[in-house]
């Protein structure tokens, strides 16, 4: 907040891997994921003299790169068609106890039918509104709180509750061929 940007740069190494992995999980697009992370990292060194950490630093920065990655796809009116999960992407810098981690010594076919699966609930997923996709993300990938997704959502914990519901409720009529 005194301006210093190595601090800054540090703030942005910690956490551009999982801010890139949260938007390129809603836009399935490297590059654009890539802008999108920037251009968040940019709003939130502007916006940096308002952050007050009455929460934590993540939980305000995640709510600068929701809005902006939510904007962007109302913009492109981005309804998910195409999109398709990129196994050619890899996080290079995964935190280890992450839940997205892949486990090691996978069998090939296990490999195979979780591909599949990974695809058809990407494909479903992508399906829903940028809103609802948000909250599943937030949920599901990051495993956030309600108050902290309503905290970066700018919305009520009750919109939270809601939004996940009907997000959930979709997935489920979308994959109920899986289940």
């Amino acid at each position: 907040q005194k301006g210093e940007s190595e601090a800054f740069d540090e703030l942005v190494a910690r956490y551009r891997t999982r801010i890139f992995g949260m938007i390129y999980n809603m836009v399935h697009n490297e590059q654009d994921a890539w802008d999108l992370a920037q251009d968040s990292f940019l709003k939130a060194w502007k916006s940096i003299g308002r952050f007050r950490g009455k929460s934590s630093f993540y939980t305000w920065i995640y709510r600068i790169v929701m809005n902006v990655t939510i904007d962007w796809l109302r913009k492109k009116q981005v309804k998910g068609a195409g999109s398709e999960f990129d196994d050619a992407i890899q996080l290079k810098e995964i935190d280890p106890a992450a839940k997205t981690a892949p486990k090691p010594d996978e069998q090939p076919y296990e490999r195979m039918e979780h591909a599949e699966l990974r695809k058809r609930i990407e494909e479903a997923i992508a399906q829903l509104s940028p809103e609802h996709r948000a909250v599943i993300l937030m949920k599901e990938t990051e495993d956030m709180q309600y108050h902290e997704i309503a905290e970066a959502l700018g919305c009520s914990i009750g919109t939270v509750m809601s939004r996940l519901f009907y997000a959930r409720k979709k997935l489920q009529n979308l994959l109920k061929d899986v289940y």
